[in-house]
């Protein structure tokens, strides 16, 4: 972090006047349902009903009854969330005013404090080459300032790696007990091989991959004879960017990756929050709010299995398409 940079106790109180104020304007009373903790004890069963979730369809009962049954939960209004945190060093990088990191920083301070005034625990692995540091869960400002700091000072190693997020979301398998909600914030630059951890992460908890970029990884500009540096593993090349071909080559290379990425995440079954280093932090926000919402609607909507839905009434089975 540069000597002349605000203290993290700054960036909190402006992020707290800039965004926190406008977006308490702007939710309203959405907080509540955003961030509702998922019930853990069983109170009841019942009958299903439409609408119902069919994750919750008890099918030993179902079974033996021969009619389709649900568990009601007591609701645990606190909620855990975690937050997987890429500091490698490719999320050092920003063609513009701000880092990957630097906005990464200060999405996780809003989220979390968000959470923790409404009475929920955060807690959080950073992952440079490796997992450097757990903090547990805990609520209150103080931690979330904590957090901050350690985001916005942390050193990766000077020795290149590259950068392995399957030991990331396997190390948060085994590390995270109870059901959370898991932010993954990550560039998703990283070794093949994290798609079926991410996934496996997915059957357990609630988990949203919050990608970072910059318009400039996709999108070259003309800037001449130029050295680009990974800045993982240190490799430099020498390009000539204003040669279109070469341009064209990058744009299409870029715009792989991005498919690659979205069969990912479909593969894992998580949802995606794109982030970029231009972004407006209330913007962002307000598209996970939707997220959310959108995410509980299908829920709480999900249709009976086939195996287990009612016959077709005469009037729609006469029907035609």
């Amino acid at each position: 972090m540069p000597t002349n940079a605000p203290s993290s106790e700054a960036v909190l109180r402006h992020l707290e006047w800039t965004v926190l104020r406008r977006l308490d304007g702007l939710l309203q009373g959405d907080y509540r349902t955003l961030f509702r903790g998922a019930g853990l004890d069983l109170a009841d069963l019942r009958e299903y009903q439409h609408h119902d979730d069919v994750r919750h369809i008890d099918w030993n009962v179902t079974a033996r009854l021969q009619t389709p049954y649900v568990r009601q939960f007591t609701e645990d209004r606190e909620l855990n969330a975690w937050f997987l945190l890429d500091l490698s060093g490719s999320v050092d990088f920003g063609s513009r005013e701000r880092t990957k990191r630097a906005v990464s920083a200060e999405f996780v301070a809003v989220l979390a404090r968000i959470l923790t005034r409404h009475g929920n625990r955060v807690g959080a692995l950073l992952y440079g080459t490796k997992v450097d540091a757990v903090l547990p869960a805990r609520n209150g400002r103080r931690h979330v300032l904590h957090l901050l700091q350690r985001m916005r000072t942390y050193q990766a190693p000077a020795a290149k790696h590259e950068t392995r997020l399957r030991d990331l979301l396997q190390s948060a398998q085994q590390m995270i007990p109870r059901r959370s909600m898991v932010f993954v914030v990550s560039d998703f630059i990283s070794a093949p091989g994290w798609t079926d951890a991410l996934a496996r992460l997915a059957l357990r908890h609630e988990v949203l991959a919050v990608r970072l970029y910059d318009a400039a990884e996709m999108d070259l500009p003309d800037l001449g004879l130029v050295t680009i540096q990974d800045a993982e593993t240190g490799e430099q090349l020498f390009v000539d960017t204003h040669d279109p071909a070469f341009r064209e080559r990058f744009i299409k290379a870029g715009e792989r990756r991005e498919a690659e990425l979205r069969e990912a995440f479909a593969h894992a079954g998580v949802d995606t929050l794109e982030l970029a280093t231009d972004d407006d932090l209330v913007d962002a926000v307000l598209r996970f709010s939707q997220m959310r919402k959108q995410r509980s609607r299908m829920s709480t909507g999900g249709a009976l299995p086939l195996h287990l839905a009612p016959l077709p009434s005469r009037s729609l089975m006469g029907a035609r398409p």
